[in-house]
């Protein structure tokens, strides 16, 4: 068992440990695997890409035999990494007859990962490959014995998260010294530096960043393999990561998680709060499964799947009781000398708030406070007679509840697109399809639709 300490990155712990029953293919535990009363963990899975890369050979060749000769190694060679996969990830995976062995459903599983795994690492060893200006390039079959080690897959993606040789030994629990000696042997592979040493740390070249992104694509196939063993071990359970912005993050987004675990309470949830452009590389990178959120031009979407979800509009707020609506019928005009509260000045609503007020001929408001924070906006406009702009979902319970409600002005063209999205090619987990299909329920079931809010 691996003494790493679990590190976060964006939020989730790549230790996360998920129930794994401990059952032979015929639904009974397997004798000379009696359950631990612990799950199979990402880095336990992580210490398995060899074994992982071995059980692929052999279900491919339906032989040991066959396995062993392709891979040059000796036939209990393959047994032993076989059965140390097994007892890893607490199934039988193949069934042994006179024709020779065949995966059963969960190694059915896990030879569909096993694939993904293999593709992601064999791209990074092409590339990694791809002749330089300089000196004759390494070969793919060269560079392979590194890339399926999962320490050294996990140490240089701690070192692009961190940027510090002593922040990513410290996670994997090993000296400073043990891990640049590390590093100097995968640059010696590779053929040239992964990372620029400077002033600021340790910065990622575009090899590395490209390498880097692979190995946590790697890490999200082994996450999602943990989820689909459990589902077939009768309890739908596993980790899933969700990205989101504003206009799903107060409502429809923790309807989602809510409903899903109370039909699978083996699942557990990370959600991440950041800005578009991290959030989207994340998601290609596989450390998010979705994002829901606006998506942004065609330039970057790229690689990614838009489903869009519902349209929803920009909306005046002000707290129960204001002056002004005391003042009968109002109009966007009537607002100029009020003090507001707004998204930040580089956001996309606020570019469409200046956008609406321009439409009718009017100087766009200007803040008295810059937030997208809703604690900060809700605390403001409770004791303040303060206006705001917002989506009515971000601020659906203090609408329903009566605390807040909408000035009647139309803010024309604020209608955004909210949709979910995912990587293209992705093969999320059984857990991550279920709170997929929750948020999809939940943003139509949503009762404040945004024409019962739009006044005429």
């Amino acid at each position: 068992m691996s003494s790493e300490k679990p590190t976060r990155r964006g939020g989730l712990r790549i230790d996360s440990v998920f129930p794994v029953r401990q059952i032979s293919s015929r639904g009974r535990p397997m004798d000379n695997h009696a359950p631990t009363g612990r799950g199979a963990s990402l880095l336990d899975l992580g210490d398995q890409l060899q074994n992982l890369r071995m059980f692929l050979f052999a279900a491919d060749a339906q032989s040991i035999a066959g396995a062993a000769k392709q891979l040059y190694k000796s036939p209990s060679a393959i047994t032993r990494s076989i059965m140390e996969l097994e007892k890893v990830v607490g199934v039988q995976l193949l069934e042994r007859n006179s024709r020779g062995i065949l995966p059963n459903a969960y190694g059915d599983v896990v030879l569909a990962r096993s694939r993904r795994i293999e593709a992601e690492l064999g791209q990074a060893a092409e590339d990694l490959a791809t002749p330089r200006s300089q000196g004759t390039p390494p070969s793919p079959s060269a560079i392979s014995h590194f890339l399926f080690n999962g320490r050294k897959l996990r140490l240089l993606i701690h070192l692009a998260d961190s940027r510090k040789i002593s922040t990513a030994a410290a996670r994997l629990d090993i000296s400073q010294s043990g891990a640049s000696m590390a590093l100097s042997r995968i640059e010696a592979a590779v053929g040239e530096p992964l990372f620029h040493r400077g002033m600021h740390g340790m910065i990622a070249t575009e090899m590395a960043d490209g390498l880097v992104m692979r190995a946590k694509r790697v890490f999200a196939e082994l996450r999602h393999m943990l989820s689909e063993i459990s589902m077939l071990s009768g309890s739908l359970a596993g980790s899933v990561v969700a990205g989101t912005l504003p206009l799903g993050r107060t409502y429809v987004l923790p309807m989602a998680i809510a409903a899903t675990l109370e039909r699978y309470p083996g699942i557990r949830v990370t959600t991440i709060e950041n800005h578009f452009e991290q959030l989207v590389t994340d998601l290609r990178s596989g450390e998010i499964d979705a994002v829901l959120g606006v998506p942004r031009d065609e330039s970057q979407r790229q690689g990614l799947s838009v489903e869009p979800l519902f349209l929803e509009g920009l909306r005046v707020i002000a707290r129960a009781g204001h002056p002004i609506f005391e003042r009968g019928a109002i109009t966007l005009a009537d607002l100029g000398a009020e003090r507001w509260v707004l998204p930040w000045s580089n956001s996309l609503s606020h570019r469409l708030i200046e956008e609406a007020f321009r439409l009718e001929g009017l100087e766009p408001p200007v803040a008295s406070v810059e937030s997208a924070d809703l604690q900060v906006m809700r605390q403001l406009l409770l004791s303040s007679d303060m206006l705001a702009i917002a989506s009515p979902r971000q601020l659906s319970y203090e609408l329903r509840s009566g605390l807040f409600l909408e000035v009647p002005v139309a803010l024309r063209g604020t209608e955004r697109e909210v949709a979910l999205m995912t990587r293209e090619g992705a093969m999320l987990s059984p857990a991550a399809l279920a709170v997929l299909d929750a948020i999809r329920e939940q943003a139509t079931a949503d009762p404040r639709r945004m024409e019962l809010l739009v006044p005429d």
